[in-house]
């Protein structure tokens, strides 16, 4: 395989590197309070990066997952809380309006989606169910002219700036997965309340929100019963944009870590003339590169949603690769890397929420098991899967 990229490819990853590391790392400070950093995600929109998953046609770039996957990939390296802004526009709520909603809504939100002037965000968690789907208990009614939602989700992302709210909901009380939906509900709809924010060690706020007899209309039911794995398809590209920031934050600490032992003055010498600690710098490189090829794997299979089996390789790999590697840059800069003043502290943190959003890594490794044992030929072994 190769990942070579393109003149194009590279020219945009490029531009964004350089926003990045010009304009975002230099205020990334000021947004681990939780402020949403609407400055970033306006020039953002001016590159069209807010829009690069949205076709063509409601004025994005139709980019295809490998790219999407840079793009984070670059903007994590120094803003943890700008690239998790950007997933809930360039993610799983994106991909289900432009496949599911209708026209009417499609015309209407994704332009906006584009231009930085509607955020999204996605409805899951409940507060007694986050992984077990098939326990939700937010449902929603349908009647004759309208729609009527009911219940609580917890740990939302954006839900203060949220244009419109994507909601995994049971319908008409329909039991078990096959039971849940999808319902689009728009920001400030009478009924909707955010009755709780919670401040996360990454910076952002999650929060709770209420849904009381919230009516509307019946082409905002995008789903009925039936489509949990129409969702779960869709959800298939979270799991590689996911583990995009996990790799960008653990290359931003690296970077970090690399230019602070270049410099930092040890017993007459600097850190780097000490081999233990140059092994520790080859080891977190080897690390960055095994995840990456994991990752760019996963994400080369989408068609137009990546294999389910290999992105959730992805996600765990890169999740967990991104704690050993913050965690090692943060050592290097010693009792430095503890202190708010240098970036590795934050990278570490945002490390962090890879391994429990977007499928925690021990539902993941269950299902990647189930997948072994249902599928590895026993002659011919893992070529069986015919993942090559």
């Amino acid at each position: 395989m190769d990942f070579k990229l393109s003149d194009s490819q590279r020219q945009y990853v490029e531009a964004v590197r350089a926003l990045a590391q010009n304009d975002f790392k230099p205020r990334a400070a000021k947004y681990m309070d939780g402020t949403f950093p609407w400055e970033n995600m306006k020039q953002l929109a001016q590159i069209g990066v807010l829009g690069m998953t949205v076709s063509e046609q409601y004025g994005g770039l139709g980019l295809p997952v490998f790219e999407t996957a840079l793009i984070l990939e670059e903007i994590a390296k120094v803003c943890y809380p700008t690239a998790m802004a950007v997933l809930g526009e360039a993610g799983v709520q994106t991909r289900i309006i432009e496949t599911y909603a209708p026209d009417s809504i499609k015309n209407n939100i994704l332009p906006k989606v584009c231009s930085g002037d509607a955020i999204l965000s996605i409805c899951m968690t409940e507060p007694h169910a986050g992984t077990d789907v098939s326990s939700y208990r937010t449902n929603t009614r349908l009647h004759l002219d309208h729609a009527t939602v009911n219940g609580v989700k917890t740990l939302i992302s954006r839900a203060q700036e949220a244009a419109m709210f994507v909601v995994f909901t049971r319908v008409d009380d329909q039991p078990g997965r096959e039971g849940i939906g999808c319902v689009l509900i728009e920001g400030g709809t009478p009924g909707l309340e955010v009755t709780a924010s919670y401040h996360t060690m990454g910076g952002e706020y999650l929060h709770e929100v209420r849904f009381d007899n919230v009516e509307v209309p019946l082409e905002n039911v995008v789903l009925k019963e039936g489509g949990f794995r129409k969702l779960m398809s869709a959800f298939n590209t979270q799991r590689c944009l996911n583990p995009s920031i996990s790799l960008g934050l653990a290359e931003g600490a690296f970077e970090e870590a690399v230019n602070y032992t270049r410099n930092r003055p040890i017993f007459g010498k600097t850190l780097t003339d000490f081999q233990g600690l140059r092994w520790k710098l080859a080891e977190m490189y080897r690390d960055i590169e095994a995840a990456r090829s994991v990752l760019y794997r996963a994400c080369a299979s989408a068609n137009p949603f990546p294999d389910p089996f290999l992105a959730a390789v992805a996600k765990i790999t890169c999740n967990e690769m991104a704690l050993r590697v913050t965690n090692d840059a943060l050592q290097l800069h010693g009792g430095y890397g503890f202190t708010d003043e240098y970036p590795v502290s934050r990278l570490y943190r945002g490390a962090r929420y890879g391994s429990l959003g977007g499928g925690a890594t021990e539902t993941l490794k269950d299902l990647i098991a189930k997948r072994i044992l249902d599928g590895m030929d026993p002659t011919e072994g893992i070529l069986s899967f015919n993942n090559f």
